[in-house]
């Protein structure tokens, strides 16, 4: 049931603006609607922020919107790959609703969004950095965004729809681009929302000039399952392709020019983007360290190697981590500088969680904990008192009808997602009590395959299908790591069929339907064709 804590009514038959919190506004005075800053990152996992306790990395910028705000610590993906999961932000309905359900369809932008209805309700927006949707982003007043997957060194963007090159790290970029929206180009009379959006640490995670060496001087011990053979789960844990040590590569992944046989792995044309001095400042940098895995190669076991291969793509991913949170701390500040802090909500989170080793895996797509679970960090000092924490089960499709209230824009019917401003301003505890995944895209890359599933706050029950018909059940209090499916073991007889009913009920709720993965199948293959 949707409950909204707004004044306003508004469709998307007849949008009109909000004559009231405008009219009488004078152009010189801080707007009364909350300015809206969302941040989000590509990829990035929980595990790899300091305030989720996990003690990988340091991230102080973005742990002060946990201190000075919100942390949710159950916060779900409805689609765990990149360009579902953004339009499932857009538009605040499940993939197989708005039409983006992989990578590959094409995204539809001339259906509603939130950016359009704080459009036509008095909002400046803008959108900066990733979005990974193929054609012009309609709904901003200025947007600045990677093509598809962009470039870490020297990338493209495609500003107002005009393809530039911009000499620099991309991740510094970006941040620099917002920073100068809000400061020179925005109008001081309106209330803003910028979706700011960070390629990094998307694959393959090549840091900073800066920060090429931290790290160096560590040694990771990988997550207790890294060595996983996926005893107690199906063909799909087993079958998939997306191990460190067994899938990533030497070039692309682990940057050698050179692997430990002797053969070019092809990264040197990576590189070839680069400047001459970057270029320099990277070969000083990985060239030493390559050249020493490279001696001890032949005298090294396969767990030794494994173990290597997995700090040298945990080094990487930590170390574009650390230019995210540099920007995070930029923005703040300016907030800071500029006043604005107080009537500013800023949102930090990701497209997706992401594996760092655990199974053995990088990447994401399944409905395992460490994929489906993502970041969410939430600042509002009128509203989130400091420390929050919310244990509920939330989703990216709650965000855009939450920023919409906040907003004092009450979200159209149309929108499958809840509101969580009441339930993060500890004015309520009711909440849903399980969410609905679905994940499209195979076979493909990693080959992860098709499947959907319920989640409660200890349940998970998930079908596998296609090319299997297998079904998992795991018990999240006993088996954190998810390493032993429960499904046929009498004790749980119980809890499965109740989970079916959960199931089935969310289905029905959202409209989606065996018929429907049928259609998205067909129309995936004969794209692939």
């Amino acid at each position: 049931m949707k409950k909204y804590n707004t004044v306003i009514r508004t469709t998307w038959a007849g949008i009109g603006s909000l004559a009231l919190l405008t009219a009488c506004q004078n152009k010189n005075e801080e707007p009364r609607q909350p300015n809206i800053i969302y941040i989000m990152s590509d990829d990035h996992a929980y595990q790899a922020i300091s305030a989720y306790g996990y003690g990988l990395n340091r991230t102080p910028n973005i742990d002060r919107l946990a201190k000075e705000g919100a942390l949710f610590t159950r916060s779900t993906v409805t689609n765990s790959i990149s360009a579902p999961s953004r339009a499932v932000l857009l538009t605040g309905k499940h993939s197989f609703v708005n039409g983006k359900v992989d990578n590959v369809q094409p995204f539809d932008w001339d259906q509603p969004n939130f950016p359009k209805l704080m459009q036509a309700n008095g909002y400046q927006t803008a959108m900066i950095g990733k979005i990974h949707l193929d054609g012009i982003p309609q709904g901003f007043d200025f947007s600045m965004v990677l093509p598809g997957q962009g470039q870490y060194y020297n990338p493209d963007f495609l500003i107002n729809g005009k393809k530039i090159r911009k000499e620099g790290y991309c991740t510094d970029i970006i941040t620099e681009a917002t920073l100068d929206w809000l400061k020179n180009k925005r109008d001081p009379g309106k209330p803003f929302c910028v979706l700011y959006h960070q390629k990094a640490p998307h694959r393959n995670w090549q840091p900073a000039p800066e920060y090429l060496n931290l790290f160096d001087d560590v040694t990771f011990e990988p997550p207790s399952t890294f060595f996983d053979n996926y005893e107690g789960r199906g063909r799909a844990a087993k079958e998939q392709e997306m191990q460190v040590h067994g899938h990533a590569t030497w070039g692309h992944d682990f940057k050698m020019i050179v692997d430990p046989q002797g053969d070019s792995t092809g990264f040197h044309r990576e590189l070839e983007r680069f400047t001459p001095q970057q270029r320099e400042k990277w070969l000083a940098a990985y060239t030493p360290k390559n050249e020493a895995f490279k001696a001890s190669y032949p005298h090294l076991t396969d767990e030794q190697i494994a173990r290597w291969k997995y700090n040298r793509y945990i080094k990487d991913y930590l170390r574009t981590i650390q230019s995210v949170d540099d920007g995070v701390g930029q923005l703040l500040d300016y907030l800071e500088e500029a006043g604005l802090s107080e009537n500013t909500i800023v949102v930090y989170t990701s497209d997706q969680g992401f594996y760092l080793g655990e199974h053995g895996w990088f990447d994401k797509r399944f409905m395992y904990e460490e994929s489906f679970r993502t970041p969410l960090l939430i600042r509002y000092p009128k509203e989130i008192r400091p420390g929050t924490v919310v244990d509920k089960l939330v989703q990216n499709l709650d965000f855009a009808p939450t920023l919409l209230d906040y907003a004092g824009i009450t979200p159209p019917e149309e929108m499958q997602g809840e509101t969580f401003r009441e339930l993060v301003a500890g004015k309520t505890d009711e909440w849903r009590d399980a969410v609905y995944y679905t994940y499209y895209e195979y076979p493909s890359v990693h080959m992860v395959k098709r499947h959907y599933g319920v989640a409660t706050e200890r349940y998970k029950l998930m079908h596998f299908y296609y090319d299997i018909d297998e079904w998992e059940l795991y018990d999240l209090h006993t088996d954190p790591m998810e390493l032993r499916n429960v499904y046929n073991d009498p004790g749980y007889a119980g809890v499965r069929e109740t989970m079916h009913k959960k199931l089935e009920e969310l289905r029905r709720q959202y409209g989606d339907s065996d018929e429907l993965d049928k259609k998205f199948l067909k129309e995936y293959l004969e794209h692939q064709n």
